[in-house]
């Protein structure tokens, strides 16, 4: 299956990385590094992210790597990440339009 980034998931990630950077750059480095590797995974298993508790639709699912979730639908040909969030942030239902 192919993957597609939202320019929000991007923009979060790219956040968050700057966020880490700040006292850590490479651990900035690394996150950024194990985010895009985890999403690798879906290619050849799509559904072993967990089924977002929020929306309770098998679309809609989730990858955790450490305190973030990150968030993807499921469709006919590809995978869309839609957002990446900290565990600890709600999640905005207009992130899961994209």
């Amino acid at each position: 299956m192919n993957i597609i980034w939202s320019p929000l998931a991007l923009d979060r990630i790219s956040e968050i990385a700057q966020y880490i950077a700040r006292d850590k750059p490479l651990a900035a480095e690394k996150w950024v590094r194990a985010i895009f590797s985890k999403v690798e995974e879906l290619e050849t298993s799509p559904e072993i992210g967990r089924i977002v508790p929020e929306i309770g639709n098998i679309q809609f699912r989730e990858l955790i790597y450490s305190n973030y979730r990150i968030i993807y639908r499921i469709e006919k040909r590809r995978i869309s990440i839609l957002t990446i969030r900290h565990s600890r942030q709600l999640l905005p239902l207009e992130e899961l339009k994209a």
